[in-house]
């Protein structure tokens, strides 16, 4: 079974150690002594408290959509030509990059510092798992 030490913990989460230790010590997520003695989080329970502390902000939108990846942000960048433009926006910590003609850009008014909706639907996508921790 995965277990994460508290340090590993708070970098998923995106907190500090001391974030993450508060929390324990409140009750709000279990951590026990591991093999090796240190504290330790067990991985289907990170992974619960992730999905329960997980907020993004409201979809501005309000359209009905069958892709359930959307990813609120603010246009940080175009790059655009006659033709074609690449829009990069920036949610919450994650860069989305964008390739759209630059006739769609002009219709949606992008500019930088636009609010904006970044919609993925995709048909494959890859997870990746690192090498296995000693």
């Amino acid at each position: 079974m995965t277990q994460y030490r508290i340090s590993e913990a708070a970098e998923l989460l995106g907190v500090s150690d001391d974030t993450v230790r508060r929390w324990v010590d409140a009750g709000r997520m279990d951590a026990a002594v591991d093999a090796v003695g240190r504290l330790a989080i067990e991985g289907a329970q990170l992974a619960a408290f992730a999905v329960e502390q997980a907020s993004s902000p409201t979809d501005p939108s309000h359209v009905g959509r069958s892709a359930r990846n959307r990813f609120v942000g603010i246009v940080t960048a175009i790059t655009m030509d006659t033709v074609m433009a690449q829009v990069e926006v920036q949610c919450g910590p994650y860069r989305v990059v964008s390739l759209m003609s630059s006739e769609a850009v002009r219709e949606l008014r992008l500019e930088v510092g636009s609010l904006s909706v970044a919609v993925i639907k995709a048909t494959n996508v890859i997870i990746e798992t690192p090498g296995r921790r000693a």
